[in-house]
């Protein structure tokens, strides 16, 4: 491929990203107060984070064709999946789920 049709088309398709994404980050806060869902399909909505979490949560615990899996990484997905449940900052419970797994690993638990 030729490497002058690459940058241009790279760029083009980063600055449409941006775009994109700007779209909507700023569509959020100025429809907030236009567009009213309905009470079922908030529970719904708020349903299938709790759907999405825990499918998250069982995919990242149980690695499909890896081998041994050992007991390190179910336990720091456990950790995380744990506080995530309990409401805790996002940051907490990567640093947290991280430091479990890490932590048994050095400890010689794989």
């Amino acid at each position: 491929m030729n490497s002058h049709l690459v940058s241009p088309l790279l760029l083009a398709a980063a600055l449409m990203l941006a775009c994109g994404t700007y779209a909507f980050r700023w569509a959020g806060p100025m429809l907030r107060n236009r567009i009213r869902f309905p009470d079922r399909a908030t529970q719904l909505l708020d349903i299938g984070a709790v759907v999405l979490l825990a499918a998250l949560v069982a995919v990242t615990a149980v690695p499909v064709g890896s081998g041994h899996v050992g007991f390190a990484l179910p336990a720091g997905v456990l950790v995380g999946g744990v506080l995530a449940w309990r409401d805790r900052p996002l940051l907490v419970v990567i640093v947290a789920a991280a430091a479990t797994t890490a932590g048994l690993r050095l400890l010689g638990v794989s």
